[in-house]
């Protein structure tokens, strides 16, 4: 697997260091990287999707913080902790739906206020410990995509060749290296079983023809594109054995937020019978959430759709609506795929239990 936020340390291994990206705009064309470690470049980065997928814009925004703050002149632990809460509120800024953009901020500048309190604490060691903890996230997200594809591993049921249909991209381009809707179906395929994967191509921006149908496409996995108006043709016409989705942000109740033409997709699945799964880590669930109603939900330009990558598509000057999200509520979901098992409904119930679960076992909040 290709990681796609990374950690680029000079020759000795120390810092300075710089955030480095795989610049997603660029596929499937050419696999191109860029190191950044300005916070202006880094938010720019995220707000036009050269790393984009909640668990991956998480990882980035722990890496670029400690990226821009070992350039802090700072010479007291408070003003380093200044600079730094300011610079996390501005990486935070910079999308607003996925919520693992502002989890892992968060965890970066609790683990710094901790070390902050702590007898001799200076700014350089807590540069250390800021790029230590955005490195702990890193790889407790690929840990977790892999525990989560083991557990993807029971929708398949033992059987080869089974057809899956998902959309946008959520595998190793939008987490650690791994994925989270397509880590059962890495999983499979390392298990032989052979997974057919249908992508949509995820329009406006085609996250799926040119991401997901990439990615699997190198892993060696059997992938057809189709144009997202084609999945219900498809359901009719092929027997699907499940539809599996990531997420941006999952409500306490279990509606969830992801790449706008999910919900359609949801709908399809419900009419023809086919179980709609979503994929997520412990992060993306916002407990703060009843339900879908208060996910904030990116509008992007309108641009995207009058002029898709440089091609006119619609009259100049016409109007748009180009939400980058939409909600599926939680009754169109037939389980959500986690680190630790499948959650099934209903959906209070059982992610309240598996959030308090892992509070009591210790795992990062």
């Amino acid at each position: 697997m290709i990681d796609p936020v990374t950690w680029k340390p000079l020759a000795d291994g120390g810092l300075p260091g710089k955030l480095r990206l795989i610049d997603q705009t660029r596929l499937p064309r050419e696999l191109v990287y860029v190191e950044l470690d300005e916070l202006d470049p880094i938010v720019d980065a995220i707000r036009r999707l050269v790393v984009r997928g909640a668990p991956a814009i998480g990882c980035a925004a722990a890496f670029g913080l400690a990226a821009v703050c070992q350039h802090s002149r700072a010479t007291t632990v408070a003003a380093f902790l200044a600079e730094a809460g300011a610079t996390a509120a501005t990486l935070a800024a910079s999308r607003p739906t996925a919520v693992n953009l502002s989890w892992a901020l968060e965890r970066c500048l609790a683990h710094l206020r901790q070390a902050a309190a702590a007898p001799g604490a200076t700014p350089a060691g807590l540069k250390r410990r800021l790029l230590a903890e955005a490195t702990a996230i890193f790889d407790e997200d690929l840990a977790l995509s892999r525990a989560m594809g083991q557990h993807g591993l029971e929708l398949f049921g033992g059987q080869t060749g089974v057809r899956v249909i998902t959309h946008c991209n959520a595998g190793g381009l939008a987490t650690s290296g791994y994925g989270t809707a397509l880590a059962p179906i890495y999983a499979a395929q390392e298990a032989g079983l052979a997974p057919k994967v249908y992508a949509d191509e995820t329009r406006p921006l085609l996250q799926g023809a040119r991401l997901t149908a990439w990615e699997l496409q190198r892993a060696g996995v059997e992938v057809t594109v189709i144009c997202d108006n084609m999945a219900g043709a498809l359901m009719r016409q092929e027997r699907i054995g499940f539809a599996i989705v990531g997420a941006d942000r999952i409500a306490a109740n279990g509606d969830t937020a992801n790449k706008i033409g999910t919900y359609g997709l949801a709908i399809l699945a419900r009419h023809h019978g086919v179980p709609f799964y979503v994929a997520a880590p412990y992060s993306t669930i916002d407990m703060a959430l009843a339900d879908g109603r208060g996910i904030p939900i990116e509008q992007r330009s309108g641009e995207e759709i009058r002029r898709g990558f440089g091609c006119q598509t619609a009259p100049d000057g016409v109007a748009t609506w180009n939400p980058a999200f939409d909600v599926t509520p939680a009754d169109l979901i037939h389980g959500i795929v986690t680190e630790r098992g499948i959650l099934r409904p209903p959906f209070g119930a059982a992610i309240r239990q598996f959030m308090q679960a892992g509070d009591r076992a210790g795992a990062p909040r």
